[in-house]
C-alpha cells in the first residue's frame, strides 16, 4: 500500500479499523456558499460537514490536540475541516498546522478545502508538513457549478450562476495541480446531486484523474433543512453504486466516508467526538494564546453586576480576578472614545493587555477581529457576571440565554444547520 494511505483512515479502507483521526475547528470563516451546506455550531443531534461545539485559536488546538492523544493514542491524522474552509482562515489554519508538526512530526496533516482560496499558499502547505488534501469538486462545467454554489466570493467580489461555476473550476483545477507538484496526496470528493450533477460526475472524475488525483470520493447529498437542496431527495444506493463503479475506471473509490464533523475524532468506527466534546470546550475557554499569562476578565456592564452592555457603547469596562473559589471585582478601566475608528480597538487592546477574555452583550465584527489578533477573545452573553466568568472559568460554554431553548437540544432539535432550533 501506498505509504501516504497506509495510516490514513479517510484514503484508506484498511486503516480506517486501525487508526484515527481529530479534527481541529480553527477556521470557523467560508468564502463559498455550496447550495447543500448549511453550517451549524454545538448542536449533538447534528453529524455532518461544517458542524462544530467550539471554534479554536492555534494555540488552543495545540492543548486541545495534546488532550485528545493522552486519551486516544490510535490517532494518526490531525485535519483541519472547517467548520468554514481553511483558505478563509489562511493564517489560523497554516499557524495551526505549523505548531502540530513542529510538536507531533510523526502525525499526518491533513486539510480539506474547495480550493477557491488555495492557490497562494501552495507553498506554505509544503513547509507546514500537510502531507494530505482533500478537495471537494462538485463540477468542471461551469454551468453545473452555477447550480451547486449560491454564491462565490474572492477579493472582494461575489459571483453567481455561471461564473461562480467557472471561477470554481479554475481556481480547483490550479489547486490540484499545484498541490501535486508539491508531492501531496489528493482525494477529490465530489457531493451526488440528483438532478443537478449525477450524469457529470463520472466527467469530474475522469478531469480530476488526468490532473493526477490520487483518490476519488463520491458522497450522497445528505437533504438539509435551511438550504437549496433541502427538498432535492437523497441518491438511491443503486445510483450511488453506479456511480461509483463508473467513476473507478479513472481512480480508486473511497466508499466509507461518514460524512465527519468540523470537531470529529477517533477512528471512523468508533467516534468519540461526543466523549470528548468536554476536553474541545475546555480548550476554547483557555485564553487564544495559552502560553501567556493573563490573570484577570473584562466585563462590559452598566452597574457592575450583570453583562448588559454593547462594547461600542461601552465608557467603563469592570476588571475581574478569579479569588477563593469566586471572583472579585479590581478596578473600572476607561474604555477608549468612541470616533476614532480602528484606532479605538487597537488602544482597547492595549487597555485589557492583561486581560485573557472580553465580557459583552453585544459587539460589532471589527473589534471582535482586532482583539482576537491580540489575544483577547469576545464573547457575547448576558445575565449575572459572577455565573458567566464561573462557566467560562470552567471551560463550559458562555452563551447568551436568549440563544438556548428552554430544555437545551434534544429531540425537538431541527438541525437546521444555525444551532439548535428547539
Amino acid at each position: 500500500m501506498n505509504p501516504n494511505l497506509r495510516r490514513h483512515p479517510c484514503f484508506s479502507a484498511e486503516a480506517k479499523g486501525l487508526y484515527g483521526r481529530v479534527h481541529l475547528p480553527v477556521a470557523p470563516k467560508c468564502n463559498v456558499q455550496c447550495s447543500y451546506c448549511n453550517r451549524g455550531y454545538d448542536c449533538a443531534n447534528e453529524s455532518r460537514p461544517g458542524v462544530t461545539s467550539a471554534v479554536l485559536s492555534p494555540g488552543q488546538a495545540l492543548v486541545y490536540l495534546e488532550r485528545v492523544l493522552e486519551r486516544e493514542p490510535r490517532i494518526s491524522v490531525v485535519g483541519i475541516a472547517g467548520p468554514g474552509d481553511p483558505f478563509a482562515n489562511a493564517g489560523e489554519a497554516l499557524e495551526t498546522c505549523r505548531l502540530v508538526h513542529q510538536r507531533y512530526p510523526d502525525l499526518h496533516l491533513c486539510v480539506s478545502s474547495n480550493g477557491l482560496g488555495l492557490p497562494p499558499h501552495l507553498n506554505a502547505l509544503a513547509e507546514a508538513g500537510v502531507s494530505h488534501v482533500t478537495l471537494t469538486i462538485n463540477a468542471v462545467d461551469p454551468e453545473v457549478g452555477g447550480r451547486v454554489y449560491a454564491w462565490v466570493r474572492d477579493r472582494g467580489m461575489t459571483y453567481r450562476g455561471a461564473p461562480a461555476g467557472s471561477l470554481m473550476a479554475e481556481r480547483q483545477r490550479a489547486s490540484l495541480r499545484g498541490l501535486k507538484e508539491q508531492g501531496l496526496t489528493v482525494k477529490v470528493n465530489c457531493i451526488l446531486i440528483p438532478g443537478v450533477n449525477d450524469e457529470h460526475v463520472v466527467e469530474i472524475a475522469r478531469a480530476v484523474a488526468a490532473q493526477g488525483a490520487d483518490l476519488f470520493n463520491c458522497i450522497p447529498l445528505l437533504p438539509t433543512p435551511g438550504t437549496a437542496f433541502a427538498e432535492t431527495p437523497e441518491p438511491s444506493p443503486a445510483q450511488l453504486a453506479w456511480v461509483r463503479h463508473a467513476a473507478a475506471a479513472y481512480l480508486p473509490q473511497m466508499k466509507h466516508c461518514q460524512r465527519c464533523r468540523a470537531d470529529a475524532v477517533g477512528l471512523l468506527s468508533e467516534p468519540r467526538t461526543q466523549e470528548l466534546s468536554a476536553c474541545l470546550r475546555e480548550a476554547a475557554a483557555l485564553p487564544l494564546r495559552p502560553d501567556e499569562t493573563r490573570p484577570y476578565y473584562a466585563v462590559a456592564s452598566q452597574e457592575g453586576m450583570l453583562v448588559n452592555q454593547h462594547l461600542g457603547r461601552a465608557r467603563h469596562l469592570s476588571i475581574f480576578r478569579a479569588a477563593g473559589g469566586s471572583f472579585e471585582l479590581m478596578e473600572r478601566r476607561p474604555a477608549p472614545e468612541p470616533g476614532s475608528g480602528p484606532r479605538r480597538w487597537v488602544a482597547l487592546a492595549q487597555t485589557l493587555h492583561d486581560c485573557r477574555s472580553l465580557l459583552v452583550s453585544n459587539a460589532g465584527q471589527e473589534p471582535r477581529e482586532a482583539l482576537k489578533s491580540r489575544g483577547i477573545l469576545v464573547l457575547e452573553t448576558d445575565g449575572f457576571i459572577l455565573d458567566a466568568l464561573s462557566q467560562l472559568s470552567r471551560g463550559l460554554p458562555v452563551r447568551s440565554a436568549a440563544e438556548r431553548p428552554a430544555g437545551g437540544c434534544g429531540s425537538g432539535c431541527r438541525g437546521d444547520g444555525m444551532g439548535c432550533g428547539g
